[in-house]
């Protein structure tokens, strides 16, 4: 076996460069056309590898991308590699914070999370090709436009394609120290509306019902479903409402943020908020929502692909730890249905979603190398 960590550490600069022309790319979830032409700009790359392409097309999220570079033997389930081209991140964001090096970081809007992925990904299959290698599994690579917001259009495929998978390598950023993520939190998503009655403040109060009153009832409901013995939060996070000041409002809405650390606090959930009752006569309550991600629990099996990937990690000098976080991704989607999955096999850095975010860069090297590692010596 050549040294892969020798290979990879080689190719930094060309992996680096790689990595500036997609955060230059600039992807948010809401720009078709712009995630498309990142998908556009990364399919380009993979077919230059060797790899066989192939655009789902859809019709308002950026299209899938799905791209196979074949192993030793077809047989025995595949490799599954999870990424995404979209970012939080507004087009014009790089005018305002443009990409820059610094002590050994690259700062820029979306290279952590996840455009490091995507580059460390190109930079372990141009190392195995370079070093003439090929996967025990083929290896089946999915991007995907719409992760920011929901996965709403690619939860299907990514699902389908896990049930075709040995094992699924998710390649959202590792922790601020580096570390796999074995454990993951649900996310849901609730939108109340209130519906109350129009009137003027001044001349007509009495005959008014106060739409933000009653959601101001709900909020104080809702915040007491917390229950962080059982490891679950939630969280009203918007408000809208009213017209004037000078007008009784007649309509109001929410949006609320809940996350559960096991499946069996669902049904509580769920069965509150969809029992909340109006407070103030003549109101009325609109409920919408529920669970988008299931929890990513810390099961045997997850447990099991982590310490493989640490004694692999190990084999080439890699010292791989485990931790949690309350953020969910695609591989909750894979981990539920019982499918190996490892989380976190992105970039290290720190600042996803805020203006410092940024990657160590020496880190793309030791990833990719760990990752054509996996590829290889996976039993």
């Amino acid at each position: 076996m050549p040294d892969l960590r020798a290979v990879c550490a080689a190719r930094l600069p060309d992996t680096l460069a790689l990595l500036k022309q997609l955060v230059q790319l600039e992807s948010p979830s809401t720009d078709k056309a712009a995630v498309d032409a990142c998908s556009a700009f990364v399919a380009d790359r993979l077919r230059a590898l060797g790899a066989e392409v192939q655009s789902v097309p859809q019709s308002v999220a950026g299209s899938q991308l799905l791209a196979t570079w074949r192993g030793e033997a077809d047989g025995k389930g595949q490799f599954l590699v999870l990424l995404h081209l979209d970012t939080v991140w507004p087009i014009g964001t790089l005018t305002q914070l443009p990409l820059r090096e610094e002590n050994g970081k690259l700062y820029g809007p979306g290279v952590y999370d996840m455009k490091a992925g995507t580059a460390i990904v190109l930079a372990a299959l141009q190392a195995m090709h370079a070093s003439g290698l090929k996967p025990r599994r083929p290896i089946r690579m999915l991007f995907t436009g719409d992760e920011e917001i929901g996965s709403d259009t690619s939860r299907a495929l990514i699902e389908a394609e896990a049930r075709r998978s040995a094992l699924v390598l998710v390649l959202e950023p590792a922790m601020a120290g580096g570390q796999l993520k074995t454990f993951r939190k649900g996310v849901g998503t609730f939108k109340l509306v209130a519906y109350g009655r129009a009137a003027h403040a001044g001349v007509d109060h009495s005959k008014g019902v106060n739409a933000i009153e009653e959601l101001a009832h709900q909020i104080l409901r809702l915040q007491k479903m917390t229950d962080y013995d059982q490891g679950t939060t939630v969280n009203v996070g918007t408000i809208r409402g009213g017209s004037a000041s000078n007008v009784v409002p007649e309509q109001a809405e929410m949006e609320v943020d809940f996350r559960i650390s096991r499946m069996s606090e669902i049904d509580r959930i769920v069965t509150a908020v969809e029992r909340l009752k109006p407070v103030l006569a003549g109101s009325r309550l609109e409920i919408t929502g529920g669970l988008n991600r299931p929890p990513m629990e810390r099961t045997p099996t997850l447990v099991a692909a982590f310490e493989q990937a640490r004694r692999l990690g190990a084999s080439i000098g890699l010292t791989l730890e485990e931790g949690s976080t309350g953020g969910g991704s695609d591989g909750n989607f894979t981990s539920a249905l019982g499918i190996p999955t490892l989380d976190g096999l992105g970039a290290l850095g720190d600042g996803a979603h805020a203006a410092h975010e940024h990657i160590v860069i020496s880190s793309l090297a030791d990833r990719a190398a760990l990752l054509a590692t996996i590829w290889t010596q996976w039993e």
